[in-house]
């Protein structure tokens, strides 16, 4: 009697147990490499929000437009300025002379014979080339060589206008001592330029 009693009270507890007892379904396990993959997502999208608000903007420096000086343009009559203003004792451009080699001595011809402190008038003959008429202030005047001779240049009694030949003379005086004697002369212009040209005298004192 005892023995049904414990084997009905093991059957009844075993099938409260299996009534009462059902196992709960397991919840789904999330997926590991899912859950990694969508936060990565989210860090990457704040970097990128958060670079995007502090990233500075930086311009390229201003450039500012090249200085440009005003060249002066030369003209002609600058350039003469300067080159009289530069080189003394040089010609202004319109003032030229020439001569032919063969008529510029009209008389006393180079290897003269002159006594000792004798008196003597040298004349030339030339062409103005120039541009420019010798009028008031042009003078033949000494330009070098052994000795001026006491030369005094004889005043032109005319205008000489461009491309007119005209005679110039000077009145010279024989050194005293013996010797061979050259003398150069050039005209000159009222600014005191000496035009490029040069004429000479040569005697011979015995």
């Amino acid at each position: 009697m005892k023995r049904k009693i414990v084997f009905t009270s093991l059957l009844v507890i075993l099938l409260l147990a299996a009534c009462g007892g059902q196992a709960t379904p397991a919840e789904p396990t999330p997926d590991v490499a899912a859950v990694r993959t969508s936060a990565a997502s989210t860090v990457v999208s704040q970097f990128t929000l958060t670079a995007a608000v502090f990233t500075p903007t930086v311009s390229a420096p201003a450039t500012e437009p090249p200085v440009v000086e005003d060249v002066p343009t030369a003209t002609p009559e600058t350039i003469a300025q300067e080159t009289s203003a530069s080189t003394p004792g040089t010609a202004i451009p319109c003032d030229l002379l020439n001569y032919d080699p063969v008529t510029v001595d009209v008389n006393v011809p180079d290897n003269t014979i002159m006594a000792p402190g004798q008196e003597f008038i040298k004349t030339w003959r030339v062409k103005n080339t120039g541009t420019c008429p010798w009028g008031a202030g042009y003078v033949l005047a000494y330009a070098g060589y052994d000795d001026d001779m006491d030369g005094q240049f004889i005043a032109l009694t005319e205008v000489v206008q461009s491309g007119q030949e005209v005679e110039v003379s000077i009145q010279f005086k024989a050194p005293a001592q013996a010797g061979i004697y050259v003398s150069a002369w050039s005209m000159r212009n009222a600014a005191g330029i000496f035009f490029p040209e040069r004429i000479f005298v040569k005697i011979v004192v015995q």
